[in-house]
């Protein structure tokens, strides 16, 4: 069995169709870790496509946020507009859509998460080495699938000890060890490369690839405009920041 695992969509539909026809060759199944919406046009039609589409979906904090479930003081202003514009265009069936969503999934000998696995309510960002080897003790499977920070990475541990890769792209999965990969994002990659990210797990392979996937930015930022949404959401997708 080979999953596409994605997080962080973030309402961009132009992503989403990429990665979604890219992963149709690629993997058997899709799993996804939340952050559907906030930021982008298209919440909508991306709520729709994930729902039809996934086999195990986890709320992300900008599910919270849209639903009311968490205080929108938390977010930056852009990320507070973004959710106060998103809960007016969702309707009725979406939103309890949303608030249904679990923070924590198991599917084989993976958790699902969109922060931190160690009180996901919390949205903790894993990021640095110490915060993913902090988190291995609160979860009991041998992965671990995490979004959240947009940034792709992986945190092993076993008896060699220690190992934390930033930027991971290609991980085996050792016998022995177990593992935390940050799948990066769909709709809003962080590290410099503005094409969208998402991983496929081959299960008998044991290999997470990570996949980068071009999409027409263009479209994506001049629908955020038109929205209008904060200039600097459509902006910041060219340069992958």
């Amino acid at each position: 069995m080979r999953y596409a695992i994605l997080s962080d969509i973030h309402a961009n539909l132009e992503a989403l169709t990429a990665v979604l026809a890219d992963a149709a060759d690629a993997a058997d199944a899709v799993l996804c870790l939340g952050d559907i919406v906030g930021y982008g046009a298209d919440p909508e039609a991306c709520v729709d496509l994930v729902g039809e589409r996934a086999q195990a979906v986890v709320a992300g904090n900008h599910e919270y946020g849209v639903g009311g479930r968490m205080d929108l003081d938390w977010f930056n202003p852009y990320a507070r507009a973004a959710a106060e514009w998103t809960a007016t265009r969702l309707g009725r069936e979406h939103h309890a859509w949303l608030r249904s969503l679990p923070l924590t999934a198991e599917v084989e000998d993976a958790t699902l998460v969109h922060a931190s696995p160690d009180h996901p309510e919390e949205w903790d960002y894993l990021v640095d080495p110490e915060d993913g080897f902090e988190a291995f003790e609160a979860f009991g499977t041998r992965l671990c699938f995490v979004g959240h920070s947009h940034r792709p990475a992986q945190w092993s541990l076993g008896s060699s000890g220690p190992d934390h890769e930033p930027g991971a792209t290609d991980v085996s999965l050792v016998a022995g060890r177990r593992y935390i990969v940050n799948v990066g994002s769909v709709g809003q990659p962080r590290d410099r490369d503005p094409r969208a990210a998402y991983a496929v797990w081959d299960v008998p392979a044991r290999r997470v690839v990570l996949r980068r996937v071009p999409y027409d930015i263009t479209t994506a930022r001049r629908k955020i405009v038109a929205a209008g949404l904060p200039r600097m959401l459509g902006d910041r997708l060219s340069i992958g920041v």
